[in-house]
């Protein structure tokens, strides 16, 4: 583990930018960037386009490590290049930002009110080939939508269960039991979420530590005591479907709960925009973040 990236993620200032749309939603992560489906006539071409458009993101002079401490990455925009390094390569050496890898291959169908995630079955040689990439840490999702005790611990269980995976190839989990924004009881939901993951992360040792990302929760503060907890690195929040600016102000009201937002980093920038436009939107939302934050 790079131990100097490590301190950074713990105790810096900042939030952690969610790159990391996959197969399914990458369409529509560039649909909204202003690149239709017309552009592009098979996968390859896909990842492409979307690798440019991250390309775009991470060279900009907005995206930077005075405000933005790691970038999760799709793996396939871990094995590609920028300016002639490897992505996570280019993070950590021109921006001093903590590359993160999502590693989770999507989500079961419903049971229980939750989703799981879909057997991991090349964990060892995505672990293997992350630290050949000089990544320090990964993310995997689940989804939450009903108040369902066994569902709830069902999807913490397997969280750890892989989390401890990781932690012995050296990497740091971002565990992320997402609750649905939409859930008819999202508050009930997330009050037995946080008993599960309280006692995971009581079982944990003093050498494995975890980071947690959840859904802004309904009930202010009601993650303090796991933001404060001594295995974990740091408590993020995804923006669920929530707009930049509504996200932005739910965070506020969260002490030590920081960002980590896909949709409401990048829902203002568009390819036909000029590098000065770009930028400037990049920028715009950066520091909203950042602020909401810290």
């Amino acid at each position: 583990m790079n131990e100097k990236q490590f301190d950074k993620v713990k105790n810096g200032k900042g939030f952690i930018a969610a790159l990391d749309q996959s197969g399914g939603s990458t369409p529509k992560a560039l649909a909204a960037y202003g690149v239709n489906e017309d552009a592009y006539t098979n996968e390859d071409e896909m990842f492409t386009l979307v690798h440019d458009m991250r390309t775009r993101i991470i060279t900009s002079p907005a995206f930077n490590s005075d405000h933005i401490l790691g970038a999760i990455l799709f793996e396939q925009t871990m094995d590609r290049e920028i300016e002639g390094m490897y992505t996570a390569d280019y993070l950590a050496e021109k921006k001093g930002i903590a590359p993160f890898l999502k590693i989770d291959k999507g989500l079961a169908d419903e049971e229980n009110g939750v989703q799981l995630m879909k057997p991991i079955t090349d964990l060892e040689d995505t672990l293997k080939r992350a630290n050949e990439r000089h990544i320090f840490g990964t993310k995997m999702r689940s989804v939450i939508k009903e108040p369902n005790e066994a569902g709830i611990k069902a999807v913490v269980d397997q969280q750890f269960e892989v989390g401890k995976q990781i932690i012995a190839a050296g990497l740091v989990p971002i565990i992320e039991p997402e609750v649905d924004i939409n859930s008819v009881d999202k508050k009930a939901c997330e009050a037995m979420l946080k008993t599960e993951l309280h006692k995971h992360l009581d079982q944990l040792d003093e050498s494995q530590n975890v980071m947690l990302k959840v859904t802004i929760p309904t009930e202010t503060n009601l993650y303090k005591e796991l933001i404060d907890h001594p295995r974990v690195v740091r408590v993020v929040a995804l923006s669920g479907g929530y707009s930049t600016d509504v996200a932005n102000e739910k965070l506020k009201e969260n002490d030590g709960l920081i960002a980590s937002f896909s949709r409401a980093l990048s829902q203002d920038l568009n390819a036909n925009q000029s590098d000065d436009e770009f930028n400037n939107e990049l920028e715009k939302a950066v520091k909203s973040i950042y602020e909401a934050s810290i």
